[in-house]
């Protein structure tokens, strides 16, 4: 997909800055320099090993080499989502995170909002391990993390205008619906036709999709509003009931 978002310039309505966004992607980077040692190049097969989710380790079918064995194998189904392949995928998706996940976290609240990129995490990797249960092939990347951010930006601020670079190099102002819908559309699509051996885990993609779009529901703050429905304002007093000092003598 050649969109890339880089701005939305959607306000903060009830935080005045999203600090729990911030810290998730300062974990991440933090992660991929002193866990992955910051190589731009190739991936740290070690950490991958260690912290990465093996559907085959989960499920208890395979046990690694104890050099290996650095965290519970049940433990990888949250550790993959902050190891990344290269910089480049740590940057795509810090990108993402940075331009949707403030107004999520505004929606939710800071403790809320880290619990919901968990469940998403945790969401996205149930649905790897589901998809090929004896696999031992691991999965990394916060991308299933993030588009469960992405889902729930998409049922909160369908209408939001975002600035996106097409092909790279391209600025164009477009509505959320018509950016975050394509890519999620393109999800779906591309389980249907992957290949064997495909580097992208995309059913992470979709479950994380569908586990943020199911928990934006039930844990975003009362009387936050879907589908970009913006709060009806109070009604003023009626006049007759309006006491200025001088309307009465």
């Amino acid at each position: 997909m050649s969109i890339l978002p880089i701005y939305d310039g959607r306000p903060l309505r009830h935080i005045r800055r999203p600090y729990a966004s911030w810290a998730l992607i300062g974990l991440n980077v933090l992660v991929y320099l002193v866990v992955e040692g910051g190589d731009v190049g190739t991936v740290n097969e070690a950490r991958v090993l260690s912290f990465g989710l093996i559907p085959a380790v989960f499920n208890g079918y395979l046990a690694l080499p104890p050099p290996f064995a650095v965290v519970p194998g049940w433990a990888t189904i949250l550790t993959y989502s902050f190891l990344h392949g290269d910089f480049w995928h740590l940057l795509g998706n810090m990108v993402f995170l940075w331009v949707f996940a403030d107004n999520v976290e505004d929606a939710f609240g800071h403790l809320r909002f880290v619990v919901f990129y968990a469940l998403c995490a945790v969401g996205a990797g149930y649905a790897f391990v589901l998809s090929d249960p004896t696999s031992q092939s691991p999965v990394i990347g916060a991308s299933g993390a993030i588009a469960g951010v992405v889902a729930a930006y998409l049922i909160l601020h369908p209408r939001q205008k975002v600035w996106v670079l097409a092909l790279g190099r391209i600025p164009l102002r477009l509505g959320a619906i018509w950016v975050l819908g394509f890519w999620v559309l393109f999800q779906f699509y591309s389980i249907l036709v992957a290949q064997p051996g495909d580097p992208v885990a995309w059913w992470a993609h979709v479950g994380g999709l569908l586990t943020g779009a199911v928990l934006v529901l039930v844990m975003r703050r009362r009387g936050v509003p879907l589908f970009g429905r913006e709060p009806a304002l109070a009604a003023p007093p009626p006049l007759a009931d309006i006491d200025d000092g001088e309307s009465r003598r």
